[in-house]
């Protein structure tokens, strides 16, 4: 092998290598597909999910998961209870009362959690700073202190049952609620439908609704390309005239 040859090979592992780690950087920890689904709640982008990690403890989970995808935010070590918080979910691990070798990983929604924890139960594990940068505002003020205590601290938001066969075989993905615009063109500046339904034209200093409209290119002749087509010929002239049938006589 020569020199180049060798040189141009190590480049293209080099790149690999570089892409694999940046994948798993950027993907969710696997949970659907190592431990079983115990219980589901919610619906829409408000929702619950809980496994099982049978045999191992919670700060076992906590850095399997944190391996495999290093959250925004970890709480300090606890045999108890332990949370992950990333940009779209929380994962609360607890240990199973019931069941004290186990650890129950109880995957929420940023909804599910704006909607049921209590703001003053998560601040004693979690930062202010980290939560307010998180929520903006925290809006939690529930009582929900995670599916270990659910008898006890009930969400105010969904109910957890028993996964059906169908929801243990394919989970449908924690869904994030976003916001967008529509920017439609009009004369002189452009104005922007935003989330909220409204028109407003930007640059100006009014904040009263505006009108669009829909242009149609015409070609040089005057007519629309997308009126009726042009008709190309010229309607045939018609006239009238009289004439007769004549019968043969036979001879």
């Amino acid at each position: 092998m020569s020199k180049r040859t060798w040189q141009y090979a190590l480049k293209v592992i080099v790149a690999l290598s570089l892409f694999v780690s940046v994948l798993s950087g950027c993907g969710a920890p696997n949970v659907k597909d190592t431990y079983p689904l115990e219980s589901v709640s919610g619906s829409g982008n408000s929702t619950s999910y809980v496994y099982r990690a049978a045999g191992k403890t919670v700060p076992e989970v906590a850095e399997e998961l944190k391996e495999q995808r290093t959250p925004e935010q970890m709480s300090p070590q606890s045999n108890e209870r332990m949370f992950l918080v990333y940009s779209d979910e929380w994962y609360h691990l607890q240990q199973d009362p019931a069941k004290k070798e186990d650890t129950l990983i109880e995957v929420d929604s940023k909804k599910y959690v704006e909607q049921n924890y209590s703001s003053s139960f998560l601040k004693g594990y979690l930062t202010a700073t980290v939560l307010d940068a998180l929520f903006d505002s925290l809006r939690g003020s529930g009582s929900y202190r995670g599916y270990s205590s659910r008898d006890v601290y009930r969400p105010s938001q969904g109910q957890y049952r028993a996964p059906t066969v169908q929801e243990k075989k394919a989970i449908p993905p924690i869904t994030v609620e976003r916001k967008g615009s529509v920017t439609r063109r009009g004369k002189g500046s452009d104005s922007t439908v935003g989330s909220g339904g409204s028109l407003f034209d930007r640059g100006s200093s009014s904040s009263s609704p505006s009108r669009g409209s829909i242009s149609r290119d015409q070609g040089s002749d005057g007519s629309s390309i997308f009126g009726s087509p042009r008709k190309s010929y010229s309607k045939p002239k018609t006239r009238s005239g009289s004439g007769k049938i004549s019968r043969r006589s036979r001879r």
